[in-house]
This record gives C-alpha cells, structure tokens and sequence, in this order.
C-alpha cells in the first residue's frame, strides 16, 4: 500500500511556479529555491519524466538537481509515494535527465543567438569585452590553451575595470556550439545582456549543479573562474 501524500509533496501545476519559488524535495525533505531543483510529472504511460522548462501540465513533485538525490529517490521509492499511485521509473533516468539538461541548455543558446545575444569570434569577443554590456563568456571545451589565455586576460581587465564577475562557460564541445548556432568553428563566444542570455545562463547553471553532484556546489565549468595571469 502506498504511503498517505502530504498536499506540501505537490504543486498543482506548472502556473503555481514563479520566481523565487520553494518546494519540498521530496528526496532530501528539505526546502529549496526551484531554481536548483527539477519538477518531474507523470506521462500518459505512467512513466516518471523530468519536466524541465516547469511547463508539463499535471500535479508535479519536486527533488533536488542533483544524481544523489534522484537515486535516494528511487532507492526509497519517494516517486511512487508522492504520486500517490505505481509509476514507471526509466532505469536510465539519471543519465538521460543529464542529457535533457544539456540539450536544454544547447537549445537556449540557440534562441539566444537568433536574439543576437551572442557574438562569436576571437576578435569580435576581444573587441565585445572592451565596449559592449558582456554578462558571459562561453568557450568550447576543446578551446586552445593560448587562445583561452588571452581571452582570460580581456576578461580579467573588463572585471577590474568594472567591479563586477563574468561567468565563463566551457560546458560545451565546438562541435556542440557549431550546432546550436548554426555556424562552423565556434570555440570563443561573448554572451550580451538580454532575457535570452538570462535563460541560457540558468540552465547552464543547473548542469553545473547537477554535475557537481552537491546542491549549490559548482563545477569548474559554467562557472566564473580564476583568471590565469598574462
């Protein structure tokens, strides 16, 4: 028999999401901002499906972005419990929430970049770093040692100059940038100021928790980083 389901385990649906929002992870009991935490719902076939964007429609449960708490999930069959009924749990769900997570991220990339948020190019994120409102960098994973040395340097330069952080994201292959912004050889990008950098910002933010493997802990990557010396 399933266990009594506490009305706080839920929302009713993804419009009871806004910002600043809490919910209870039902994994670690705790309370948490929504912005580190993944909604799940149930799909037409009874399986469990990470709602990402917070927009499936449906009561939702939330846990916590990391593998930890998803697999103690599992392990103590807290989605079951929650939903009130039996549901399907994929036996790859860990790893394909990682992958979702990534490509939702790819693809606001993608819709930041037909926003014209995104400039790419050495030079042109050079020259961006000097004169425009640059909330991030982003370089492929893959990028080479001199190329990430100098554009370290302009970013060093514009944080002094201005008393403020710019996140550098390297969470990414050229390849996979090259894909998401439909030109070829993307390996140093500047990110401008604008609601669609914002989003892509965020998800980035959740695959680094997510990765991390401990909520508010971040990886190296997608974060602001140690800049070396010129």
């Amino acid at each position: 028999m399933l266990a009594h389901t506490h009305d706080s385990e839920f929302d009713t649906g993804p419009r009871s999401v806004g910002a600043g929002t809490e919910r209870l992870c039902v994994s670690t009991r705790t309370v948490k901002p929504v912005a580190e935490m993944i909604r799940f719902v149930v799909g037409p076939d009874g399986e469990v499906v990470p709602d990402l964007k917070r927009k499936l429609p449906g009561r939702g449960i939330w846990i916590t972005a990391t593998p930890s708490a998803m697999a103690e999930a599992v392990r103590r069959g807290a989605f079951g419990r929650s939903f009130g009924r039996e549901v399907k749990i994929p036996p790859d769900m860990i790893q394909a929430t990682e992958r979702l997570l990534e490509r939702s991220a790819l693809d606001a990339l993608a819709i930041a970049g037909k926003a014209g948020q995104v400039v790419t190019g050495f030079s042109k994120v050079e020259a961006a770093l000097v004169r425009d409102q640059v909330v991030a960098v982003l370089r492929a994973g893959d990028a080479a040692a001199d190329g990430v040395r100098k554009i370290a340097g302009a970013i060093r330069r514009r944080m002094e100059a201005e008393g403020r952080k710019i996140s550098v994201i390297d969470a990414f292959t050229s390849a996979q940038l090259d894909l998401a912004l439909g030109r070829p050889n993307v390996i140093h990008a500047a990110l401008l100021a604008g609601p669609a950098t914002q989003t892509f910002v965020a998800r980035c933010a959740l695959l680094a928790r997510f990765r991390a493997g401990e909520p508010g802990q971040q990886t190296d990557r997608n974060t602001p980083k140690q800049m070396p010396k010129d």
